[in-house]
């Protein structure tokens, strides 16, 4: 009997479940960064289980307030902030749990420092007190602070960020790796502040956690700077200069000004001692020791002293300095005395000194005016006094006294008034007295004797006999011929033999001189002496004594005549003018300067003979010149201009006769009897086209008149120009020549214009006396004509070409007649991708033909489109631009060919397969690809080359019949590619299809691509239950979709909607079989969609959209054949009866403890209201449940007592967990307090009944009353009879 219990209880295990092992924790240690922010990702838990169920994770332990983990994916995100500086490691408790075995583990979590700290200032104060001297470099302060990271992040870097006032920049810095502040520029109490406010910033390095941009921390703090005053400064004297006034004789302790000295140093400020140092008048005055006030110590006289006193005064500090010195600082101090009247004024002769006097001398000359110097000055010792000078005696009138008023000390003149009394022939000595009387005190009076010496002087002038002499001389008398002696007397006896004689005006002395000691007057230059020109000459004779006194008198001299002048023609030439065949009369005159009236001034013309001198005839006396006969002045050389060019000559009849000539030219006049005359016949030219202002040649031309006036031609084109030729007139050497020229503003054109031009060309004289001329033009042509391309055929060119014949050529013409053309590449630009851009794939020969570059590849696929620009240039172009105005343009298309395979377009995309819903042609994947060719090149069809499955389970990969299909369909140029299948899937099967699908295009190039169909088998099929009907389900299925994707975040693979089987054992009307898959394969199971549908956020929704229950759909399994299991289902069928039976009976007792756990449950019932309830209670717990108590199926939480009740001192089996349907409907608590939850009333009461059997009975009894009372708590189940209980 023992034996056949074990053999059942195995059974009983075997038919409940397999065994399942735990999952394992594959990774212990993470590295996290501790500033990872709250609700961010710091790891995830790595773990697996060997049956692949689904895992759930958990944290424990006291660091779980720094975590939490996501019950379904196992991220952890951090909870709250994270901290390396309070713990470099924390231990964190996980389990991992796969539904039925959990595993416990603690993870070593490392946390990697990240730069979160800002560094610490350590200083307990920054405020500093300097003194003033202290030395440039020194430090006075040294901040310290810590920073707790780690590496870069931890070191510390200090600077001043501010300094007030702002010159403190240049006083203070601070160094950057110590923080010592040093002073870098001398202090100063005084003259800088003193005070200054700095602020300090402490800087790490910076650092991250990670590759991240590095995050850098710093503080600062304000330290306050105080300068103290340190005894460095001398004292200083204010308000200089001191300048102060006492009167002399003033009385002694007299004040005269106070001095007053500061400390510069202000912060100290001794007391200052007053002394005097030096004095230019020692003992006058005294200074008080300690205020400064300076006061008269003796008698003081300003006559000795003088007007000022300057004092030399020290000041000292009563405390020595830094170096222990007294500190002291001096200031002159200027006195003025102030002067008393009480001195006389007294008379001083000074020379190199100023000695008193009474007696002083002077001298003078006779009749003289101005100052006499005597050497007297007059002194009064006192200042600002007045002293007045007066003469008396007798000859006071004479003079005057200078100054009449004198200042305290004046030099003494005396001045002239009455010259004429100065007379040394009257008087030679004058003594007078001068008397100095003080203004201000007239009793204070001096007299002093001055002597005046009278000195005589010449004054008498020399004097002549006559006042004029009459003299003669013969012209041309030789030089030294004496004329006259003439001499003065002089009274003076001073002057006897010292008279000295000259001759005025300085211009006589050209022609007579004096001896200066004699008188004697001679002739001094024998040619100037000419009658002719000068015959009187009037000189003054001077005479001088020793003082330069004059005396003078006037000598006239006449020149006598002599035969020395020839005749003299009144002109230097003679110009007359005569028109050719007019009469010619004209007078030519001439003097003789000669005396008149005698030989020698008689004067006889006659022609010198010459050329032309026949022609002409002149009278002797008169001197009338005339033509012979009628002049032509076309008969006269050209040369002369019409001149004609005569000498006359005039005679005296002196003896010896004297002569002179004159030029006399007769200008014969043109008339204009005379017309232009061409040279030539006719003329002949050629010019070259298109050059504007071009030089044809030249006609020449002559008028016979000799002058400009009748022989200037002007050329003219009167005819066959038609605008295009001008003509200028220019002088040649005989004639005038008219140079013809292209009009400069006409080009012309050998291609268009006349190519020969007969021109009438006319010669004009001034009177339009005219000529005229045919002049023939021929235009020569010029290569000018730019060069112009014909239009180019579009030509095609097979991509890969490698031809080395042309593609293509660019021809152009030239109107030219001579020309030669050169083709050259100026850009070849291929259209890729819609845009042009440079490429090197042709060539351009100077011929023009266009090549494929052997050295590059055309490629369609790259490029579809070439366009080649091309300039052609004339070598032989001799004016203008030599090239094309436009360059030309060869468009070739490439063409496409068959050289590239279809590529398979990458897609992340994850193909997943519910192989129940799966059917013949259902779409399960797709791929797409596309081919680089054009045209029917690039069309691509797919087909499914071989299917292959790898089971995830045992890892092992097997070949598979033609399950898919491709259907080839095409979106723009994407080629897409349908994948289905060819008949229904294996529903057991657990892995992934690997499916290899090939592409190939029309020109037979393909490539395949393997697909990862991923199979989601029937165990992760899931029920929903709903109490509509199939049509009103249909009506919100859309709701329905929207609320399970939210609840669970997967996507819905519906199978079947049907109508609830009449057997059913609830009130369910309608079932949806549906499939929760996410997009990398996975999907959900029946217990981990129960878990997130039963939500508190989701389930209310679900609810009033019907849903009333979920869980796995029963596995049916295809009914076996007959035939082939008949004889084995039969046996099968007894041992299972027989199994059943036996087992039936081991098993009643647990089977009557689980209904009176479902029992005790239906409590929690009895607080739920529900308006639609049709038929049971709703009990929670009853249908599938789990240690906790709690319903999986909707993961409705039942109180831990209830959960006790239910399995108190009781084992768990697997058979207490299998759906026994027993209550399977429930509704929510409408309460308004309540609405929304499955409300445990029995969580807050205590029970007041020990059993549970007792415990459903009294609760059935109440029910019953209950229902009488219409209250909103019911419950009914009619699965639970009396037979049961």
């Amino acid at each position: 009997m023992d034996g056949l219990t074990g053999w059942l209880l195995l059974l009983c295990l075997v038919s409940s479940g397999k065994a399942n092992f735990s999952p394992t924790i594959t990774k212990l240690v993470y590295e996290v960064c501790e500033d990872v922010p709250v609700d961010s990702v710091a790891f995830t838990i790595l773990a697996s289980d060997p049956e692949g169920d689904t895992l759930t994770y958990g944290l424990t332990g006291p660091n779980t307030a720094f975590f939490q983990v996501n019950p379904s994916s196992g991220l952890v995100t951090v909870k709250s902030p994270l901290d390396r500086e309070t713990a470099v490691t924390l231990a964190l408790g996980v389990t991992v749990g796969d539904g039925s075995n959990i595993t416990p583990e603690t993870l070593t979590i490392i946390l990697y420092d990240a730069n979160d700290n800002s560094p610490v200032f350590e200083n307990p104060s920054f405020d500093i007190s300097v003194p003033e001297n202290t030395a440039i470099g020194q430090s006075v302060f040294k901040f310290s602070a810590n920073d707790a990271d780690e590496g870069d992040a931890g070191v510390v870097r200090y600077s001043i960020l501010e300094i007030t006032p702002a010159e403190g920049s240049a006083v203070f810095e601070i160094d950057e790796i110590s923080g010592d502040l040093k002073i870098k520029g001398q202090l100063n109490y005084n003259s800088l502040s003193t005070f200054y406010r700095l602020k300090v910033q402490a800087r790490d390095l910076g650092g991250s956690c990670g590759p991240g941009d590095k995050v850098f921390q710093s503080n600062s703090v304000f330290s306050f700077v105080t300068v103290v005053d340190v005894a460095d400064l001398d004292p200083v004297f204010i308000g200089t200069p001191y300048i102060g006034n006492v009167e002399e004789n003033s009385p002694v302790d007299n004040s005269v000004l106070r001095v007053t000295a500061l400390d510069q140093d202000k912060g100290i400020n001794d007391n200052i001692v007053y002394s005097i140092e030096g004095s230019t008048a020692d003992g006058l005055f005294k200074i008080s020791q300690n205020d400064g006030i300076i006061s008269v110590s003796s008698g003081i006289d300003r006559e000795v002293t003088g007007d000022t006193v300057t004092l030399t005064v020290k000041g000292t500090e009563s405390r020595p300095n830094i170096n222990g010195q007294p500190a002291t600082a001096t200031a002159t101090v200027q006195i003025n005395i102030g002067d008393v009247n009480d001195n006389r004024p007294q008379f001083y002769k000074c020379e190199d000194s100023c000695v008193l006097a009474t007696q002083f001398t002077g001298e003078v000359s006779e009749h003289s005016l101005g100052a006499i110097s005597i050497g007297m000055t007059v002194k009064d010792p006192d200042k600002s006094v007045q002293t007045e000078l007066r003469l008396e005696g007798v000859d006071k009138d004479v003079f005057s006294v200078e100054p009449s008023l004198a200042g305290p000390e004046s030099i003494v003149q005396l001045l002239v008034r009455q010259p004429e009394n100065l007379d040394f022939e009257v008087k030679q000595q004058m003594v007078l007295q001068v008397i100095a009387i003080d203004k201000g005190e007239t009793t204070f009076q001096s007299t002093a004797t001055v002597t005046i010496t009278i000195k005589d002087t010449n004054d008498n002038s020399p004097m002549f006999p006559q006042d004029t002499y009459k003299l003669n001389v013969n012209e041309h008398s030789p030089a030294g011929t004496e004329v006259v002696v003439v001499t003065a007397e002089d009274p003076d006896t001073m002057d006897a033999g010292k008279i000295s004689y000259s001759l005025l005006p300085e211009s006589i002395l050209q022609y007579f001189d004096v001896e200066n000691n004699t008188g004697r007057v001679y002739v001094k230059n024998e040619t100037l002496l000419d009658r002719e020109l000068r015959s009187l000459y009037s000189a003054t004779l001077q005479a001088r004594d020793t003082d330069g006194k004059p005396g003078t008198t006037v000598l006239e001299i006449t020149l006598t005549d002599i035969n020395d002048q020839p005749p003299i023609i009144n002109r230097d030439l003679y110009r007359e003018f005569v028109d050719e065949g007019g009469k010619l009369e004209f007078k030519i005159e001439a003097t003789d300067a000669d005396e008149a009236g005698t030989v020698n001034s008689q004067i006889a013309f006659t022609i010198k003979e010459s050329t032309h001198s026949g022609n002409f005839s002149i009278d002797e006396t008169t001197g009338v010149l005339t033509n012979n006969g009628e002049l032509d002045r076309e008969a006269l050389d050209p040369v002369s201009n019409g001149r004609i060019n005569l000498i006359v000559i005039a005679t005296d009849k002196g003896t010896p006769s004297l002569s002179s000539s004159v030029s006399v030219i007769i200008t014969v006049e043109d008339i204009n009897d005379n017309s232009p005359m061409f040279k030539a016949e006719g003329y002949r030219f050629s010019v070259k086209e298109g050059e504007k202002g071009a030089s044809v040649g030249s006609v020449h031309a002559e008028d016979l008149d000799q002058t400009a006036e009748f022989n200037r031609i002007s050329y003219s084109i009167i005819d066959g120009s038609f605008g295009s030729f001008i003509v200028r007139t220019f002088a040649d050497e005989t004639g005038y020549r008219g140079d013809i020229m292209v009009d400069p503003d006409i080009e012309l054109d050998y291609e268009t214009a006349p190519k020969m031009f007969m021109l009438r060309v006319e010669a004009a004289d001034l009177e339009l006396e005219k000529a005229s001329v045919m002049v023939e033009v021929n235009v020569l042509d010029v290569n000018d004509e730019r060069p112009e391309f014909a239009s180019v055929q579009v030509v095609s060119v097979k991509e890969n070409s490698s031809i080395s014949e042309p593609v293509g050529s660019f021809v152009a013409q030239d109107k030219d007649t001579n020309h030669s053309l050169v083709y050259e590449l100026e850009s070849v630009k291929c259209r890729c991708s819609g845009e042009m851009t440079p490429c090197s794939w042709f060539t351009l020969d100077p011929n023009g033909d266009v090549r494929v570059n052997p050295a590059e590849t055309v490629d369609y696929e790259e490029c579809n489109q070439a366009v080649i620009e091309a300039q052609v240039v004339d070598l032989y172009t001799e004016k203008g631009e030599n090239n094309s105005v436009t360059p030309g343009e060869m468009v070739i298309n490439i063409e496409d060919i068959n050289d590239n395979s279809p590529e398979f377009i990458y897609s992340d995309s994850v193909f997943v397969v519910v192989s129940e819903s799966a059917s013949k042609g259902t779409s399960v994947a797709g791929v797409t690809a596309s081919d680089r060719d054009s045209g029917e090149n690039k069309e691509i069809q797919f087909r499914v080359t071989s299917v292959k499955f790898e089971n995830r389970i045992t890892n092992v990969t097997t070949d598979m019949r033609m399950l898919f299909e491709a259907v080839t369909t095409q979106q723009q140029n994407i080629y897409v590619g349908i994948i289905q299948t060819t008949e229904g899937l294996d529903l057991k099967l657990k892995g992934k299809y690997l499916v290899t699908v090939d592409a190939t295009d029309t020109g037979g190039l393909s490539s395949t691509t393997v697909l990862e169909i991923f199979t989601i088998d029937e165990g992760f099929r899931t029920e929903l239950q709903f109490r509509t009907t199939v049509t009103e389900v249909e009506n919100s299925l859309n709701e329905i979709k929207r609320e399970l994707t939210a609840a669970t975040g997967a996507s819905l693979d519906i199978v079947s909607i049907k109508e609830e089987s009449s057997i059913s054992r609830n009130t369910a009307q309608s079932f949806m079989v549906v499939y929760f898959i996410f997009l990398n394969g996975t999907a959900l199971t029946s217990s981990e969609v129960e878990k997130m549908l039963s939500h508190e956020d989701h389930f209310p929704q679900l609810y009033s959209l019907g849903l009333i229950n979920i869980g796995s759909v029963p596995v049916i399994e295809t009914k076996p054949d007959p035939v082939v299991y008949g004889l084995l289902g039969m046996v099968g069928g007894l041992i299972i009866v027989l199994v059943v039976l036996t087992t039936s009976l081991f098993c009643t007792r647990r089977n009557y403890r689980r209904k009176l756990k479902a029992a005790n449950a239906m409590k929690t019932a009895t607080m739920l209201n529900s308006d639609n309830q049709k038929g049971g209670a709703i009990v929670p717990g009853t249908n599938k449940y789990t240690m906790e108590g709690a319903n999986p199926v909707l993961n409705l939480n039942i109180h831990s007592a209830i959960a006790l009740d239910m399995d108190l001192n009781e084992e768990s089996s697997d058979s207490d967990k299998v759906s026994l349907s027993s209550l399977d409907h429930y509704d929510m608590i409408e309460d308004e307090d309540k609405k929304g939850i499955l409300w445990d009333k029995e969580a807050d009461e205590s029970s007041e009944y020990n059993e549970p059997l007792g415990a459903a009975l009294a609760q059935l009894g109440q029910n019953k009353k209950n229902t009488k009372a219409k209250t909103d708590i019911g419950v009914n189940n009619p699965m639970f009879n009396t037979t049961d209980l």
